[in-house]
């Protein structure tokens, strides 16, 4: 398996520190709002990762975290009257709303950073100690020439980085690179105890404790967006690093941007969607495969022209799935028929043919997996049980054998899986008034009165109801 790192900038053979073990760390959010579709590229495209070891057996402790403290909490528990831990506890209910649309999978654990704060002062205390850090008028800084590494992950060098960015003046740090690891408290705010003053701890110390208690001093992946590689990653390389003498992972791996119509998202111009807002127009399963439908590391654009696409895309794979499932359920009442002696001759085995297209259907899996060993190449993938669906669509018929069909349909339904995806919707019952207009329309085509069984289709397509009619009789889905 080949991951591309960030830190090499290249694609390398995956090894895990410990045989059949993963320990995965992932940036998650911070809690002061619902989160948006930049938000969920990271959590779909990381929550497949972790889903393709789980495939490939690997036993994954995948971890990511809440920031549940931080300024835009704080501003909004003053701009409506509340708590911090009121305004977080209420966006963390609202984000496993979110996630469960989006079919992830629960973390193994979701730490929060109010919970860790005893592991945050314990880490600054080490990097004082070590020489690493330095306390000033209450806040404690993180001495970065201290690190000679300082930049690896980005690529970025300390000196150009202190000519090109425009700092503020602050007479307490000792270089103007120097970054926060705890500040005090200002009127108002949330704060905890510590050996430099009452506050809270900075930003990027978060991750470097919680990564350390739940995974270990040394994980083997560390995820998140583009935009995290600096400062936020390079500096919890630092203070990892600075503080446990260890390599802090072995493979970074970074998602690209998501633009919105090829601009960047922003509220200020009105192209901002948060998952709730697209959840209105479509089920997130769509969502989920849009996101699916490019590799991780490439820039992905978002507009309703390829949400309507990626709709189509996944109707064609639910709905394959949809007609194997009919097919045996089919197969299944004939041979209990044939059981019970109201109809002549056995089961059916497999046929040559048959034999040879399952064959055919494994090339594909294999391909399948050949794209995800690739740098988790989900377009690739994709495309894989795209060929698979067109081989059950051609061969899957009311001829076939049902073990034939049983043996698509878990093929497809696994690695749609693998991905998220839903081969399988579950079944949705109808009220009683659309079984009455179905049963009417049956009895209209009967009668050969086409008009009324028009009116009624046209009816049931208002309701959301879009019938079929099949070889198998009439079917029905959501619109």
């Amino acid at each position: 398996m080949k991951i591309y790192n960030t830190l090499t900038k290249k694609k390398e053979e995956f090894i895990p520190l410990e045989e059949g073990k993963v320990k995965m760390y992932v940036c998650g959010p911070t809690v002061y709002n619902y989160i948006h579709i930049g938000n969920a590229r990271p959590i779909i495209i990381f929550d497949t990762v972790r889903r393709y070891f789980e495939y490939k057996g690997y036993d994954v402790n995948f971890v990511s975290n809440f920031t549940d403290v931080d300024d835009k909490i704080i501003k909004k528990a003053i701009d409506e009257g509340k708590t911090a831990a009121e305004i977080s506890e209420r966006y963390i209910r609202e984000f496993n709303k979110d996630v469960e649309g989006l079919n992830v999978e629960p973390a193994t654990r979701n730490p929060k950073a109010t919970e860790e704060i005893d592991g945050m002062v314990e880490m600054i205390a080490a990097l004082i100690e070590k020489g690493h850090a330095y306390e000033k008028n209450g806040t404690v800084y993180f001495r970065t020439r201290s690190f000679p590494d300082y930049g690896k992950l980005s690529k970025k060098n300390i000196d150009d980085l202190e000519a090109g960015i425009r700092i503020a003046v602050n007479e307490d740090k000792e270089d103007p690179m120097d970054f926060v690891l705890w500040k005090p408290k200002k009127e108002g705010e949330p704060f905890w105890e510590s050996p430099w003053s009452e506050g809270r701890p900075g930003w990027h110390i978060e991750c470097s404790v919680m990564s350390k208690k739940y995974l270990g001093e040394e994980i083997d992946i560390h995820a998140g967006g583009e935009d995290l590689i600096f400062p936020h990653h390079e500096n919890e390389i630092a203070q990892s690093e600075a503080c446990n003498g260890k390599e802090f992972a072995r493979y970074w791996m970074h998602n690209g941007f998501l633009n919105i119509d090829n601009k960047k998202m922003s509220k200020s111009t009105g192209n901002f969607f948060t998952v709730r807002d697209i959840s209105q127009s479509y089920d997130l399963q769509v969502l989920r495969f849009f996101m699916l439908s490019a590799h991780y590391r490439s820039p992905i654009n978002f507009n309703r022209d390829l949400m309507e696409a990626s709709k189509n895309a996944l109707d064609r794979i639910q709905t394959a799935a949809a007609n194997l499932e009919h097919l045996i359920d089919t197969a299944g009442k004939i041979e209990c028929e044939m059981v019970s002696g109201l109809s002549t001759g056995g089961s059916q085995a497999l046929s040559k043919e048959e034999e040879e297209l399952l064959k055919e259907s494994a090339k594909l899996q294999e391909k399948f997996e050949a794209a995800m060993e690739d740098d988790f190449n989900t377009a690739d993938a994709v495309s894989a049980i795209f060929e698979l669906v067109k081989l059950s669509n051609t061969y899957g018929t009311k001829e076939s054998s049902p073990a034939f069909l049983k043996e698509l349909l878990d093929r497809i339904t696994l690695l749609c899986g693998v991905l998220g995806i839903k081969a399988l919707k579950k079944e949705e019952l109808l009220d009683e008034e659309i079984e009455q207009l179905i049963k009417e329309r049956q009895e209209a085509r009967k009668q050969k009165d086409f008009k009324r069984s028009d009116e009624i289709r046209n009816l049931l397509l208002e309701k959301g109801i879009l019938l079929e009619d099949t070889r198998e009789g009439v079917r029905w889905k959501r619109a």
